[in-house]
């Protein structure tokens, strides 16, 4: 009993379990991506994972995640969850293409783009607030009708981005390694970690989270806190589309709206719990570098994508155990 004791103590602190992964998959993939798969030849600059133009791809592919992993984790700290994410961010994109190219200025075009996504929040909220609907069911709804939207604007064409600051935005670099985008995400990512960890409004977030009733009578609104946290979620969403659509100068129909797993798979592995009430926005990061760093091992060492997919599956089954043994500790504490 004691040795289960102390590997739930272990599990709690999730961080620490998440960082020595990172270690070591950066470690196992060093070795596989060497040319005959030897540990020598790591020291002598020969594995690919290592690379600097690698290890560059690594954060290049990581700011759509920034952002949408951001939105859910404030969301699923507060005891919610919001599957639409994906899609709302690629409705944001193709509004923001298509209004772009009928000549609107780029600057009311972004507010517009955002303004789409934060209401799509809203309505996310109203459904899971004012109708009482399931969190899972309202917003793989509004998933489904953004996704419809999206089809509908499309008109099965790709919209390319002519603008030349969005075009800029997208596709310049600091330092030749450091897209300007992933600054603006990892900066955004900054300012909600402080704000959830030293705040009155993160306080709230944490307490209708961990305990609605106590919430309740010390004065705070879950409901409110909610609508307010899924048009927050919606926000970074479109944040999201917007960056997509300028990376990639154009918007299409698939956009990102597979990318909505990572964000939960990313908090979830960083220790938000879907129950809500712990975690926070530093294992939420360390959980998204150990899911891209995950994803680029497999393509360097040429695993098959099919492959890939089983993987990634594997990679959340083993946080949503963590999670549970989180859980059964939390119970036995209280107990």
């Amino acid at each position: 009993m004691e040795k289960q004791s102390l590997f739930l103590r272990i599990v709690k602190k999730r961080i620490i379990i998440m960082i020595l992964l990172l270690v070591l998959m950066l470690v196992a993939f060093a070795i596989l991506s060497t040319p005959n798969k030897n540990v020598l030849e790591v020291f002598s600059g020969s594995s690919l994972i290592l690379k600097p133009r690698n290890l560059a791809n690594i954060i290049n592919a990581m700011p759509l995640s920034v952002f949408l992993t951001t939105g859910i984790t404030l969301l699923m700290i507060s005891g919610k969850l919001d599957l639409s994410t994906g899609a709302n961010g690629t409705l944001c994109s193709m509004v923001i293409a298509y209004i772009l190219r009928a000549g609107m200025p780029l600057f009311p075009a972004i507010l517009i783009a955002i303004a789409v996504g934060v209401l799509l929040g809203l309505v996310n909220g109203a459904l899971v607030n004012g109708l009482n609907v399931a969190p899972f069911i309202g917003t793989l709804a509004t998933s489904s009708i953004a996704t419809g939207l999206v089809y509908f604007i499309a008109d099965k064409r790709t919209i390319d981005i002519t603008n030349p600051i969005m075009k800029a935005y997208g596709k310049t670099m600091i330092l030749q390694y450091l897209p300007i985008s992933a600054l603006f995400a990892f900066g955004l990512m900054i300012i909600a970690g402080v704000i959830l960890h030293n705040s009155n409004f993160g306080r709230k977030i944490y307490l209708v989270g961990g305990n609605p009733q106590a919430a309740m009578l010390s004065g705070i609104n879950p409901k409110k806190m909610s609508y307010t946290l899924f048009m927050i979620c919606g926000l970074f969403s479109s944040f999201a589309g917007i960056t997509f659509a300028a990376r990639q100068q154009s918007a299409n129909m698939q956009g990102i709206s597979q990318a909505r797993f990572q964000g939960i798979t990313a908090a979830v592995l960083g220790g938000i719990a879907f129950g809500g009430g712990s975690g926070g926005m530093a294992g939420a990061f360390v959980g998204l570098l150990v899911l891209n760093t995950f994803s680029n091992g497999l393509t360097v060492i040429g695993l098959s994508p099919y492959l890939q997919n089983v993987a990634s599956g594997l990679l959340l089954i083993f946080a949503l155990m963590l999670d549970y043994f989180q859980k059964q500790q939390s119970m036995k504490t209280v107990a």
